[in-house]
């Protein structure tokens, strides 16, 4: 009987051993609780499970644990808006917290020098301000630290010499000042580098390990590139003060020193010891005469054969007549190809300068949306209106002949575009350094219509103005689909890509077409020019998808989405299009769907809505529908006036005037 009570005992205490060994620790999860707190807006539900009375936050999105205790937060691209809070930082054994394409505001908390085992930190493509903390000098595992595209400001914390394991920095895009700290001196830095590589006392990234990549482009740096920083490239300190030969500066009023200043000539590059050079090697003038002839005979050989291939090219194509573009991928001289396009393609887009788009865009700061191909960007022109710029994402390695062509045929399509319900094309940018290719649209100033669904701003959106912009968007698909020759359709068309204007009248916008770009010139992936010039015609490129029924569809999931409230996708009730479908096959259940913030509604108006909705998810090849026929059943059944609701609300004075 003893050794059975024994045995129960030693089970009881294993168990008690096993539970607690799986169990998080109560820091951690209060850690990641507070952190969720100081989060105000989460509109894709990303942080809807994290409950802070579950012991056990392995399984909260985002979150990644061994050996019980979280070693990663990766909560990126989800539009959080809130503060980092400062006990985030009490995951002592944190590896990775990567926060990256969010709306994070606030400053960095100091307490982040306390992650001794953080390996990656990225912050990138936020909202944050205020200074960069030197208490970040003392993260002594830290490999790659990722700060770009914020509103950081104040001088670059010289701590970060210390962190001896660091290869890879990116700082660039915000509004740094002071100097790029190196060492007092590069002969110093050189002799005491053996001395104290060890020394985590010492200052600036002359005394670190050479970074592998760091980019501290487009801040407000002055001063110069330390020496020991030389080996990075030139595109590293581009759109700085900072005086680099080779590089792009910023504007010098922007500096704070005026542009009559005439630029210091750098060491070795005198005047005076190039004349002297000049007149103890002047040549023979017997000689000068050869090599003149040498270089006119040389010259118009050069001229002949670029002729006869410029000839030879036009001749093959036998079409209107054609511009030579050259085109250089990165590498040296003997990469350079001849493309051959279409003189008219851009003629009629204006082309803008990337000074003059970053100077609109507030030195690229103010990102309103982002995906893995692009960055979009808000600005004013100065006097004139403002913009949403997007911004591909590529690098220039990537960047390709049929890439090229690609994009230049996609600027002439959405050029053509024109229509008060489709947003307008204003132009593009193409530049070469820094590599840059943009598109430059009109903003319509109230936001996106997911913001205004999803956001507290919901409540602007009556039942008449909501049935006003679903007439709006159908006007704007049947121009795509119907009415312009080729057609055109939207590559994503959620609430996203609907702008509304201050009047609440809705714009459509393709800002995901990049992708048509990447997809259509991943197919025509053969080198151009391999041969010599080659001439590629616009109507000889793949023509751009067109998913004319897939439109249809998501409007359907758009009309759902709009007189709902709620999301195509949410953690609670999953796919909209599921959790409808049951109330869309009973009309008396229909009212159920409607947002319940909407006051007043016409029930005329939400049977036509039902009927419109059932026909675009249910289409079938065999009974195909159009926008043009969905367009006039709209409009011949929706009641924009807005008298129901006027009726509604005077009935509602009436009755609150006799009940007092």
């Amino acid at each position: 009987m003893k050794r059975l009570v024994s045995f129960q005992l030693i089970c009881v205490c294993l168990g008690l051993f096993l539970a607690t060994s799986d169990a998080v620790l109560p820091t951690e999860v209060h850690a990641l609780t507070v952190f969720k707190e100081a989060i105000f807006d989460d509109p894709l539900l990303v942080l809807s499970n994290w409950n802070g009375l579950d012991s056990d936050p392995c399984n909260w999105v985002g979150v990644y644990c061994s050996d019980d205790h979280v070693r990663k937060v990766n909560i990126s691209g989800f539009s959080i808006k809130g503060f980092i809070a400062e006990e985030l930082f009490q995951l002592s054994f944190l590896h990775e917290l990567i926060l990256h394409g969010n709306n994070l505001i606030g400053s960095i908390p100091k307490e982040i020098g306390t992650l001794k085992h953080l390996k990656i930190l990225d912050l990138g493509m936020n909202q944050l301000s205020g200074p960069i903390p030197n208490q970040i000098g003392d993260l002594v595992s830290v490999i790659k630290i990722n700060l770009q595209s914020n509103a950081l400001t104040g001088k670059m914390p010289s701590e970060l010499g210390n962190l001896k394991y660091l290869q890879e920095l990116r700082l660039d895009r915000n509004k740094l000042e002071g100097t790029v700290p190196g060492a007092n001196s590069t002969d110093f830095a050189s002799t005491m580098r053996g001395m104290y590589a060890s020394n985590t006392n010492a200052l600036g990234f002359c005394l670190a390990t050479p970074l592998k990549i760091a980019d501290f482009s487009y801040n407000y740096l002055v001063g110069s590139v330390p020496k020991c920083l030389e080996y990075l490239p030139k595109a590293s300190f581009q759109g700085n003060c900072i005086k680099y030969k080779g590089i792009t500066t910023r504007a010098p009023e922007q500096c704070g020193f005026t542009s009559t200043a005439s630029p210091r000539k750098p060491e070795g590059m005198k005047h005076r010891p190039e004349v002297d050079h000049k007149h103890k090697h002047k040549p023979h003038p017997s000689k000068l005469t050869w090599l003149l002839a040498l270089e006119v005979v040389t010259g118009v050989i050069a001229g002949l054969i670029f002729l006869v291939a410029l000839l030879m090219a036009l001749h093959r194509c036998k079409e209107k007549p054609l511009s030579i573009i050259p085109w250089k991928k990165p590498g040296t001289d003997k990469d350079c190809m001849t493309i051959i396009v279409d003189t008219d393609m851009l003629k009629d887009v204006r082309r803008y300068s990337r000074h003059e788009l970053e100077f609109a865009c507030e030195d690229f700061s103010n990102i309103i949306g982002s995906s893995s191909d692009s960055i979009v960007y808000k600005g004013t022109m100065k006097g004139g209106p403002e913009i949403a710029v997007i911004s591909l994402s590529n690098q220039e390695e990537n960047w390709t002949s049929y890439l090229e062509l690609y994009f230049q045929k996609e600027v002439a399509d959405l050029a053509r575009l024109n229509h008060q319900h489709i947003g307008k094309l204003l132009g593009y940018c193409i530049e070469g350094i820094p590599f840059t290719r943009m598109l430059v649209f009109e903003y319509a100033s109230n936001g996106t219509l997911s913001e205004h669904l999803h956001y507290e701003q919901g409540c602007q959106l009556s039942w008449t103005r909501r049935m006003t912009i679903v007439i709006g968007i159908a006007k704007g698909l049947k121009y795509l689909h119907t009415e312009i020759d080729p057609p055109f359709t939207i590559s994503e068309l959620n609430s996203s890509a609907v702008y509304l204007t201050d009047d609440f009248s809705p714009k459509l916008v393709d800002f995901e077409s990049w992708k048509t770009i990447l997809t259509r010139s991943e197919n025509n992936s053969r080198p151009i020019s391999s041969e010599g010039a080659m001439c590629v015609q616009p109507c000889s490129l793949e023509a751009r998808h067109l998913d004319i029924q897939g439109n249809i569809f998501a409007f359907g999931v758009l009309l759902l989405e709009i007189i709902s409230g709620r999301p195509p996708i949410s953690k609670d009730k999953g796919f909209l299009v599921d959790w409808a479908k049951d109330y869309l096959e009973d009309p008396e259940k229909m009212a159920s769907v409607v947002d319940p913030a909407l006051k007043h509604l016409r029930e005329e108006d939400l049977e036509a809505i039902r009927e419109v909705v059932t026909i675009c998810i249910h289409v079938r090849p065999r009974d195909k529908v159009t926008m043009q026929e969905v367009c006039a059943m709209l409009e011949r059944k929706l009641d924009i006036s807005g008298s129901s609701e006027l009726m509604a609300s005077s009935l509602a004075w009436a009755e609150l005037a006799l009940s007092s």
